[in-house]
């Protein structure tokens, strides 16, 4: 008897992107927490009209002597005791909407804004250098094997035998205080590249393994063996042919890691060993509002509530695409229903 063909399937010469496509726009879960991000990612564009426009002042401005007028009351940004101002949510025209964030009377709002600019700036690129350096490597491992696989194979061993926070502590650390020499390239240790590099340098393993294990089993498809039957060169078979079909692996990876890079950025910053003043970051703000967590619990409630909805939105997200984007997941749970299906009626 023919196989029943599966309801879900979907209409006959439509792509597994289209099918993705249409599987994550029934994901309402994700499609919410995208829509979050994407406000997250506003929220934070914003910052250069917000600062100019409605608080006037810069992320590192400092008001430590400046008295502001609060429905009528002249109230000082920092009291004679050290506290700053608690937020003002209306009354001063959008200046402090959030309060200062210290003894120097900076702009808590302001801050927030142009933190999580830096914040999700390092998060992202550092994903690129991880997705980049984790997919090339994957790539030359699984397609060469033998002693190309067990040279990269090894190193990323060495990688992932450290704890990657402390590793990462270690390098930020170091190049923090020396900064970085490459050729004719200086970096100073108080760049944002430094965290940049190194959160990208340590997440290298955790994405090039499984990767490397894909490319070992589509080294044995037979499409590869075609192409190199009709002569396409190593370069074109790893780049041209395996690529393409790690692309679904490769987007959700990249989703997934740029969340962790957050929660990693943030630990660095709060460390001292992550984004250098004068620059902020919601990380290096939570440190900040640490000093006065007693008397001002919003400086670190705040940056850190942003801190956990990005990163819950980004996680949320790359499940989404991974149940979207992973057929064999969905022919196991479709084969899987089946059979629960047929057993009920067969009681």
């Amino acid at each position: 008897m023919p196989a029943e063909p599966i309801a879900n399937a979907g209409p006959a010469g439509s792509s597994p992107w289209a099918l993705a496509f249409r599987d994550l726009r029934r994901n309402r879960l994700a499609l919410a927490f995208f829509a979050l991000f994407v406000l997250i990612v506003a929220f934070v564009l914003a910052a250069p009209l917000w600062a100019d426009h409605v608080a006037d002042t810069g992320p590192n401005a400092t008001h430590t002597l400046e008295r502001i007028t609060v429905d009528g009351e002249r109230r000082d940004v920092v009291n004679p005791e050290g506290r700053p101002i608690d937020p003002v949510w209306f009354g001063a025209g959008g200046k402090f909407f959030l309060g200062a964030d210290s003894r120097l009377g900076r702009d808590e709002m302001v801050r927030v804004m142009y933190g999580g600019r830096v914040s999700l700036f390092i998060c992202i690129v550092a994903a690129l250098i991880t997705t980049v350096l984790a997919t090339t490597f994957a790539l030359l491992a699984g397609y060469f094997r033998g002693a190309t696989d067990s040279v990269i194979s090894r190193t990323m061993d060495v990688i992932w035998a450290f704890p990657v926070l402390l590793l990462a502590i270690a390098l930020g650390l170091v190049l923090a205080v020396g900064g970085l020499q490459i050729g004719p390239l200086h970096i100073s240790g108080s760049s944002i590249w430094i965290p940049i590099l190194v959160i990208g340098f340590v997440s290298i393993p955790y994405m090039a393994r499984p990767l490397r294990g894909e490319v070992l089993s589509l080294r044995e498809k037979e499409f590869v063996e075609a192409a190199e039957a009709q002569g396409a060169g190593p370069l074109r078979v790893m780049f041209g042919e395996l690529l393409p079909n790690l692309s679904s692996t490769i987007i959700v990876f990249f989703t997934l890691n740029v969340a962790t890079n957050m929660l990693l950025e943030s630990a660095l910053s709060f460390l001292g060993v992550g984004v250098q003043p004068p620059n902020a970051s919601w990380g290096s703000m939570i440190a900040t509002g640490n000093e006065l967590i007693t008397s001002a619990p919003l400086l670190t409630i705040i940056p850190g509530t942003m801190i956990l909805l990005t990163a819950l939105s980004l996680n949320v997200i790359g499940d989404g695409l991974r149940d979207a984007l992973d057929s064999k997941s969905k022919v196991r749970l479709e084969a899987h229903a089946g059979m629960a299906e047929s057993k009920g009626t067969s009681v």
